[in-house]
């Protein structure tokens, strides 16, 4: 019931880039994502419905070809098998939360 970010080992998933998987049930999954500058998530896709929360820095995500620069307080939603990506203009923070949980980060 309880998950203390301190205990939580973060993984490496991309260069300059970690994730933390914070809590998670098979229908949802909340995971705690850092970004140096100029790191970026390659575009992509998946099944999942994704809402994506900026606690810190400021970054460019482009959604199914549309780009906006969002920062610390925004908030995004990338539906289902939409395509989107990120670039860190500055060292920053993001919490996703996924639906169902994305039993891949899992096995990675």
């Amino acid at each position: 019931m309880f998950v203390f970010n301190k205990e939580v080992i973060a993984r490496n998933c991309e260069p300059g880039v970690t994730r933390k998987i914070l809590s998670y049930t098979e229908d949802l999954m909340m995971c705690e994502i850092t970004f140096e500058k100029g790191a970026c998530s390659d575009i992509h896709s998946h099944p999942h419905l994704q809402i994506t929360y900026i606690v810190k820095g400021r970054f460019e995500f482009t959604i199914d070809g549309e780009k906006k620069r969002v920062s610390a307080g925004d908030s995004l939603y990338m539906p289902a098998n939409s395509i989107h990506g990120t670039v860190a203009i500055e060292e920053g923070m993001l919490v996703d939360v996924f639906s169902p949980m994305r039993e891949d980060f899992l096995m990675g």
